[in-house]
């Protein structure tokens, strides 16, 4: 259980005519991609019908070196994958894009999201006799677009009709030797982004990555809706379009996303900006001074400074140098790993009332340990306002939050929170004002994370399968 959100992966591809250095692209649109997951990185390069598949535990830059890209030769289609994941979940095992080779050929697939009922699609399809090599849902939903392909005349029949059985959030990008698939589920709880560079067609989980290798926004993937690219170009199938209301998850909003992204229309920093401004609006205090916490909670300080008056300052720097592998689990190594990541500039902390913005809370520990470094630097009064209402429930749609007895916020009230964190007051932003962070139309998000009610009806057979939990308490007692 970690004391930050994680969001589970980022996805690339790209279709070319011709074949080129394709594996390039994907490097750097990964690196662009590469705070939505830490854990793993992978990239499937598809050469003439032959797929090449490079795939490792470690960051972007780590998995990939110079060597490894070239020995992935040139191609016309790639995928490629970033990806987070939870305690004890065998990351080397579920690194992605997985590899099939099936009786009508070969497949390659990169996911985001988590499935909903993954254990019951799991569970039926080893009563069939089907052998699974991983813990992770990605396989589940290769297994059952395999098993629609057997009937089908084309693997994207087969990916229409395996979306009617598997439920939850996914947005997927698919290779066959001659096309390249993306896919979003109908209630487009993850983002999956179109681009062109040139006469290519690009795809990944947010537009920064089109920046990072030069291309150009062309539009998002509508939830529900099947994208093609082959030879002939790009077409679409629009089947599970508007058949349900949109719940794209918010947090992509607060925290998730860069800053200089573009989601269904709207932009991330635009949207912090306005999350910064409601919680002025509805938490003001008098302060001399408002702090974020880096990254995510800067654009919503600068929001509540210019919706309030009070000036904006930096009063925390963010080390550039100390990787995700320096802070270790124990709490004496993570009271220095809080040290040594964030630096106080105690000339604008010193003898103020100090409004500190942050994106979330989830077991407080984080946080109280920036509220001691912010004291120890000499601030008179700490105000801790967070840019999203309390995490009270479980996510069960990406996110790493699956219980709630270790959220803060489910078992305490705000003033028992705030007295355990050490500030004089807390603030949340309420969820009325969170639905508001994006005002583009028809835009519908899921907040099931703070109210409990989610888009769909979520089953009581738990997420992690049998053999999963089996393989986690091993690796546990093995750590």
């Amino acid at each position: 259980m970690f004391d930050t959100l994680k969001e589970e992966c980022g996805v690339f591809g790209m279709f070319s005519k011709e074949n080129i250095d394709i594996a390039q692209y994907a490097y750097y649109a990964l690196f662009a991609l590469q705070h939505r997951g830490q854990e793993s990185a992978g990239i499937v390069v598809n050469d003439d019908g032959i797929m090449n598949l490079h795939k490792n535990v470690g960051l972007v830059n780590e998995v990939f070196t110079p060597e490894v890209l070239s020995g992935l030769g040139k191609g016309n289609i790639v995928i490629g994958h970033v990806r987070y994941g939870t305690t004890g979940t065998r990351p080397r095992l579920n690194a992605q894009p997985l590899l099939v080779n099936h009786v009508k050929g070969s497949m390659a697939l990169a996911h985001n999201g988590n499935l909903i009922n993954d254990s019951e699609l799991r569970e039926k399809l080893e009563l069939e006799g089907s052998i699974f090599h991983t813990t992770s849902d990605t396989e589940v939903i290769s297994y059952v677009i395999v098993k629609e392909r057997l009937n089908a005349v084309s693997i994207e029949e087969a990916v229409i009709h395996a979306m009617e059985k598997i439920k939850g959030a996914y947005s997927l990008l698919i290779m066959s030797p001659t096309k390249l698939i993306a896919v979003r589920d109908p209630y487009g709880f993850r983002p999956l982004c179109i681009g062109a560079l040139g006469d290519s067609y690009v795809f990944a989980s947010e537009s920064c990555a089109f920046d990072a290798i030069g291309a150009t926004f062309l539009r998002d993937v509508k939830p529900g809706e099947v994208v093609v690219v082959d030879k002939n170009g790009m077409r679409s199938f629009e089947n599970h379009c508007n058949k349900v209301k949109r719940a794209l998850c918010v947090f992509e909003y607060i925290y998730f996303a860069r800053p200089d992204s573009v989601i269904d229309g709207a932009s991330v920093h635009t949207a912090r900006l306005r999350a910064g401004a409601f919680l002025a609006l509805e938490h003001p205090v008098q302060a001399d001074v408002v702090v974020g916490v880096p990254d995510s909670g800067i654009d919503a300080a600068i929001g509540y400074a210019r919706q309030s008056g009070i000036p904006y300052g930096v009063g925390l720097i963010k080390s550039k140098y100390v990787g995700r592998t320096f802070i270790q689990p124990s709490q004496e190594q993570r009271e220095v790993g809080v040290r040594l990541k964030l630096s106080p500039i105690v000339s604008v902390l010193k003898d103020k009332r100090v409004i500190l913005i942050d994106d979330s809370i989830v077991r407080g520990t984080t946080s109280a340990r920036l509220v001691k470094l912010i004291r120890d630097a000499g601030a008179k009064e700490v105000h801790m306002r967070i840019s999203a209402p309390p995490f009270r429930h479980p996510c069960y749609f990406g996110t790493d939050i699956d219980s709630p007895e270790h959220l803060l916020a489910a078992n305490h009230s705000i003033e028992e929170m705030a007295k355990m964190i050490g500030v004089d007051s807390l603030g949340f932003l309420s969820i009325d004002s969170v639905k508001k962070l994006a005002e583009t139309g028809d835009n519908g998000f899921c907040t099931g994370c703070f109210s409990g009610t989610y888009p769909l009806e979520i089953p009581c057979y738990n997420r992690k399968s049998k053999y999963e939990r089996k393989l986690s308490e091993r690796t546990e007692a093995n750590q």
